[in-house]
């Protein structure tokens, strides 16, 4: 039998946890009751407050006599950090589940955040229905927006409540048969405008044996992938879209973090890495463009996406900023340039085609990249060529093989 580790503030939300305590044992499975907040529970816990403060090496007492809720919340959300993955390894709950506002929504998902990918998680939340990057991060936590407050039992939460405590049951309770995976992993960078490349070096390397994991370039998929390559999942890294960057420097909406382009280097793990989509950066409708981005170079992608060129000066600092990152490696790098395009819109009679551009961008990185330890390798090729990804595809094969 399954259980699920049922994690919330018991001192104010007894009411609503019991509830969904007995539709998870109606449905079969069993509970791990973790109490999160600072009082006394108000219905038996397995794991106390006192036992989630101590696991970050905090004592209730003191939180309770400092009554600082700002405190509080940052004690016991390290506790939730170091506790969960730790009972998940002793085999004491399968999924996880969560309800609250913003205080018990910030508590619980640092631990939610520490469990493997494909562990259950479910934070039904009062704030699930915006911005929820802070509270999921790049773990696989699904936000369900709680409509009403977590605040009693009525006609609208106790469906809510129901529908969250039986998509944990169907998570649980059913297993999907997968066969043994054998094919070293390889991770892949896409945006729209690099598609075709991608998709053909996808191809070629499947063929060669590989299993390709591509993430969407538009900040979460960067971030995710640079955590997946730090806990070791991945062979070899096809890094050809770092449109991310352009987004980090400028203020896009899709930035990846500072850290971009670093796990693959310091780890020492095989990769090509290419300027795919450096010629934009992106934001989100029209009427959200920063004023000093209005009279430049502007192409609507969709709508509710609005693209600006960069310009020859931006390209000089994306081509810095890259260089830095990749002169972190080890060798095992190779750096691929373009020279006739780096996305779809960047070609002759494109919106976005910019030959001086592009040059300042090339040579920058060729001025600035360590050659002891990253191969620059110039192709008179457009990004989207089938020869250009096919050769990033060999060479990525190559490095792996090497090493």
């Amino acid at each position: 039998m399954k259980t699920v580790a049922l994690a919330g503030t018991l001192d104010s939300k007894a009411r609503e946890y019991a509830y969904v305590k007995n539709l998870l044992e109606d449905a079969g499975l069993k509970t791990l009751i973790i109490h999160t907040g600072v009082f006394e529970a108000e219905i038996p816990a397995d794991i106390s407050n006192a036992d989630v403060a101590a696991a970050a090496g905090y004592d209730i007492e003191e939180i309770i006599q400092k009554k600082d809720r700002a405190y509080a919340t940052q004690a016991l959300s390290k506790g939730m950090e170091a506790i969960i993955p730790r009972l998940y390894e002793e085999y004491r709950f399968d999924g996880i589940l969560s309800f609250g506002g913003t205080g018990g929504t910030s508590i619980v998902t640092p631990g939610m955040r520490a469990l493997p990918i494909g562990v259950p998680k479910i934070m039904v939340s009062t704030v699930a229905s915006g911005d929820v990057s802070f509270y999921v991060g790049t773990s696989d936590i699904m936000m369900y927006p709680s409509i009403v407050d977590v605040s009693g039992l009525n006609s609208l939460s106790t469906k809510i409540f129901a529908n969250a405590a039986h998509a944990m049951a169907g998570m649980l309770n059913y297993e999907v048969k997968q066969k043994a995976n054998k094919k070293p992993l390889i991770a892949a960078t896409m945006f729209g405008v690099t598609t075709p490349c991608v998709d053909a070096a996808r191809e070629y390397l499947e063929k060669k044996g590989f299993e390709v994991l591509v993430f969407h370039a538009t900040g979460t998929g960067g971030k995710t992938m640079e955590a997946l390559i730090n806990s070791g999942f991945f062979a070899g890294v096809l890094d050809l879209t770092t449109t991310e960057w352009c987004d980090e420097l400028f203020g896009g909406v899709l930035a990846a973090g500072e850290h971009r382009s670093e796990a693959a280097a310091i780890k020492g793990i095989p990769q090509v890495v290419s300027v795919g989509a450096m010629d934009m950066i992106n934001f989100g409708t029209i009427d959200t463009l920063p004023e000093n981005m209005q009279n430049r170079n502007i192409y609507r992608h969709n709508p509710s996406v609005t693209l600006v060129r960069t310009t020859t000066e931006e390209n000089r600092a994306l081509g810095e900023k890259l260089a830095q990152k990749l002169n972190m490696a080890h060798k095992k790098t190779v750096l691929l340039l373009p020279l006739k395009g780096v996305s779809m819109i960047d070609a002759e009679g494109q919106p976005f085609y910019g030959k001086e551009e592009d040059e300042a961008l090339f040579e920058t990185l060729k001025r600035h990249i360590d050659t002891q330890k990253v191969k620059v390798i110039e192709l008179p090729l457009h990004i989207n060529d089938k020869k250009f990804a096919q050769k990033a595809a060999e060479i990525l094969i190559a490095l792996i093989e090497e090493s």
